[in-house]
């Protein structure tokens, strides 16, 4: 069985697939691009995106036999410690202009559609938070992120930005890197990912109804992920 994979699933995809019993081949991308890969005619048993909306659109052309969503996620800051203000909370880091802020790509990869989502929630500021941030990886030109490295880290060790806005899923990994420090986004501003799955084809049924099980819920809320 093959299987495209949003990026933010590679941690904990490998244990999913420890307690499924068939054999499975995934390859992990930007959902946005992934979703452009099956509509090009990329075979695939199964798509799981980060994004509803993608494994939808593909529902609605007759792409897909059925759509499961299985997991949620919010987003979190993360920022070099150093130059953090006693006084900074997260809307506080996002309007400070000495500060470059860096997201996804938005329309490749969902995590910058839900960073855009976040900057429509923050009112006057809005359209200047916007207009700074640097959409640095996950698109069809970025560079990649090095393997074994999350985003936020390399982005920010790297020394392209000093903020980074990303999955709340990778918070705990993020905390244990010295010199990183995490914001938390709080409701009602911090948009809701929906993690959804594409069933291509018939074959991808029982991986389809896996990821909604008991089993599987509880490997995904034990790496940070939201489950139903």
């Amino acid at each position: 069985m093959r299987v495209l994979a949003a990026g933010s699933l590679r941690g904990v995809w490998p244990q999913l697939m420890a307690h499924f019993p068939e054999p499975v081949e995934t390859q992990f991308g930007p959902a946005g691009i992934l979703r452009e890969r099956i509509e090009a005619g990329e075979s695939c048993d199964l798509f799981a995106s980060a994004n509803l909306a993608h494994p939808q659109a593909l529902l609605m052309a007759g792409r897909a036999l059925a759509v499961v969503p299985f997991a949620s996620n919010k987003l979190c800051i993360t920022v070099c410690s150093d130059r953090l203000h006693g006084n900074d909370d997260w809307r506080a880091l996002l309007t400070r202009t000495d500060l470059r802020l860096a997201t996804s790509t938005a329309g490749c990869d969902p995590s910058g559609d839900y960073a855009q989502e976040l900057f429509a929630r923050m009112g006057q500021a809005s359209d200047a938070v916007r207009e700074r941030a640097l959409a640095l990886v996950g698109g069809h030109h970025s560079a990649p992120v090095p393997a074994n490295t999350l985003a936020a880290e390399w982005v920010i060790r790297s020394g392209q930005a000093e903020m980074f806005i990303g999955y709340a899923s990778y918070a705990e990994k993020l905390r244990q890197i010295a010199g990183l420090t995490v914001i938390d986004i709080p409701e009602p501003f911090n948009p809701r990912a929906q993690y959804a799955a594409a069933q291509i084809t018939a074959r991808a049924h029982h991986l389809a109804a896996f990821l909604q099980s008991q089993e599987a819920q509880k490997i995904l809320r034990e790496a940070g992920f939201d489950v139903a």
